[in-house]
């Protein structure tokens, strides 16, 4: 077995944890727009793994108001908008919700980094090594012997 068939096994399990992770975030009730989910992306390092996900999956602190357009797009997905276009337009209710989350930030119920450290717990990380240790080792000690016959030759 390469490093690369190795590289390949810990991308599948990696990917394996985004796909349940994309699975508890749509379950939250946060995802309107699906936007967030398909953000979600695994890069594998090494032995490691990067999970990035958009700028604002975990909340959005005071500051700068976000951009209306956004927040309108928002309320479309949610399906607000038929509920209260009689009373208000969307552009006002966006730039009003907008303007909210500059002054006091947004917080989701569940951020996806929440989520995530429901999947990515020590027992999983267990399972993958020894899903992904296994042919590595099996691969350390070929190559092992290998040098070793090389250096007895």
């Amino acid at each position: 077995m390469s490093m690369t068939d190795i590289k390949q096994l810990l991308a599948a399990e990696f990917n394996l944890i985004k796909e349940e992770i994309i699975r508890l975030y749509s379950e939250s009730g946060s995802n309107a727009s699906g936007s967030t989910a398909q953000s979600i992306e695994v890069e594998v390092r090494g032995s490691s793994m990067l999970l990035t996900a958009a700028g604002y999956s975990d909340g959005r602190a005071p500051g700068r108001q976000p951009p209306s357009e956004a927040i309108a797009r928002w309320i479309i997905a949610k399906g607000i908008s038929s509920r209260v276009k009689e009373d208000i337009g969307v552009s006002a209710l966006a730039y009003h919700i907008a303007r909210k989350i500059g002054r006091e930030g947004w917080k989701p119920k569940e951020s996806l980094s929440e989520i995530a450290g429901k999947v990515i717990t020590p027992q999983r990380m267990q399972q993958v090594m020894a899903n992904v240790g296994e042919p590595f080792v099996a691969k350390f000690c070929t190559d092992t012997i290998n040098f070793l016959k090389q250096i007895a030759a």
